[in-house]
């Protein structure tokens, strides 16, 4: 069996009485801080024999989960491991005694329940305990504490109402335009003091970690017919290949187009087929970490074949750790619960959107005993993942509002041979 740090004993023995008096408690511990096997802990502490432990994750940390139930090997409890999108799977006749539900902030969807929610609150047994897991459990918004609590039905703090009713006292409810300028309520705007909830925190500074993310922009030129694509989408909101188009008709489709060509790829408008436009990046990355073991995190999935047909990637976190292999993660399959210590450096092939992604996925290679992590961002000359960048680091998603602002670059002006531009 495990020897817990006493920081853990002193949570887990503050959850167990939480959830004694409660039926819940939240550890809003912060990355490698050792919040599964606390989870353990508080449910192993619970008292009985035998007790049934649902542990609801992500398909990729089922098995680092599973091999922290073998870590603690407490006779007590047994833990099943499941991820979210199976929980339709998951017996029901026999009674779960506690729920442990990993990065927590995903049910935190506002103002409606997302599916999940819906689904969890139909199987949590008023009986049961739950514990909350999350580093970040309102990244965006406190509004997104809502539905997280409200999976607990009748030991919800908030009671049964939905959020509208609870937005009534709780937010400052404001306007938003949306589309072409139609406006509906913003519930952003939390006025809940969530730290009456009494979640248990810890950080990594306080867990003794010394660990500094050092973040390095490498630059590179994307092919001239890439940048006048870009020019001739901001100017005209279209562009036509000789087979197919690219449309930027709307604010939001014009910004995920040129977030697209910025990796080199395009989902084309008539056909629906995603094509490789420009190979620089994968190039560039391949030519400046030859040598180096790396974890890349890409957007969309054609950037994944692009990477694959230069480099030697896995996207297996097993094969990652067991072999020479680098690995390519997609962000929101890779951002949470994935240890990617092995690596030398972590690459960011472009930058998503989400600022909860972007401290999400940095984090991957920290442990308590590692003094550096180094991240590079690779940034093409259109300053497009700049700005991306200057909007998620301080904890803002990147909207049509960031995005206007945009610089996009005219160091090139000669006009891009269309011939058989969008031709396999």
């Amino acid at each position: 069996m495990i020897k817990l740090r006493d920081y853990q004993k002193d949570i887990i023995g503050k959850g167990v009485k939480q959830c004694l008096n409660r039926k819940w408690c939240y550890l809003s511990m912060e990355v490698r801080t050792g919040k599964t096997l606390t989870a353990l802990g508080i449910a192993a502490g619970l008292g009985g024999a035998s007790k049934r432990v649902v542990f609801v994750t992500k398909k990729k940390a089922i098995q680092s989960v599973e091999s922290d139930v073998k870590l603690l090997n407490d006779p007590t409890i047994k833990v099943e491991v499941i991820n979210y999108e199976s929980l339709h799977k998951l017996d029901l006749e026999e009674h779960v005694d506690v729920w442990v539900l990993d990065e927590a902030h995903r049910l935190g969807g506002f103002p409606k329940p997302s599916k999940t929610s819906k689904q969890l609150i139909d199987m949590i047994h008023k009986d049961s305990s739950t514990i909350f897991l999350s580093g970040t459990p309102t990244p965006e918004s406190g509004s997104q504490v809502f539905h997280q609590m409200y999976v607990l039905g009748d030991n919800s703090p908030f009671g049964k109402g939905n959020f509208y009713k609870w937005a009534k006292e709780n937010v400052n409810v404001t306007k938003k335009n949306v589309g072409h300028g139609f406006p509906v309520n913003d519930y952003s705007d939390c006025i809940f003091k969530i730290d009456t909830l009494n979640f248990l925190s810890y950080s990594q500074k306080e867990a003794g970690f010394k660990n500094e993310i050092r973040e390095t922009f490498l630059t590179i030129d994307l092919k001239p017919k890439t940048l006048e694509i870009i020019k001739t989408l901001k100017k005209d909101k279209i562009f036509r290949g000789n087979s197919d188009v690219i449309l930027a008709d709307t604010a939001a489709k014009e910004m995920q187009k040129i977030h697209q060509l910025t990796g080199g790829t395009c989902l084309l408008d008539e056909s629906g087929k995603a094509i490789i436009l420009d190979e620089s990046k994968a190039l560039f990355i391949k030519e400046h970490f030859a040598g180096d073991k790396i974890a890349i995190f890409y957007k969309f999935k054609k950037e994944l074949e692009l990477l694959q047909k230069h480099l030697d990637i896995t996207t297996d976190i097993d094969e990652f750790n067991s072999t020479d292999k680098n690995i390519a993660l997609q962000f929101v399959a890779g951002r949470e619960g994935i240890k990617l210590n092995k690596a030398d450096a972590l690459v960011f092939y472009t930058i998503d959107f989400s600022a909860t992604t972007y401290f999400q996925a940095r984090d991957r290679m920290t442990t308590i005993d590692r003094k550096f992590s180094d991240v590079y961002y690779i940034i093409s000359n259109t300053g497009f993942e700049k700005q991306i960048f200057n909007a998620v680091s301080k904890k803002k998603n990147f909207t049509t509002r960031f995005y206007d602002r945009a610089e996009i670059s005219e160091e090139d002006n000669r006009p891009v041979q269309q011939t058989g531009l969008f031709r396999s």
